[in-house]
């Protein structure tokens, strides 16, 4: 069973991955539709691993 933290994560990482495509790529973009800033979305980027243009199978899972 996956712990509240692991779940968390994968539903954050996949919002930010859906906000990044809508938004072409474009951080800031991606950070006002997330309301969060374009600090936090390069440090979330960077947490989690998210490289431009990753594939939709590529940004559903964590390996945690």
């Amino acid at each position: 069973m996956d712990s509240l933290k692991h779940k968390i994560e994968v539903l954050e990482r996949g919002e930010i991955l859906n906000a990044l495509r809508e938004s072409n790529w474009v951080k800031a973009k991606a950070a006002r539709t997330l309301g969060i800033t374009e600090r936090m979305i390069g440090y979330k980027i960077r947490k989690y691993g998210i490289k431009s243009g990753m594939g939709k199978a590529e940004g559903t899972s964590l390996d945690k």
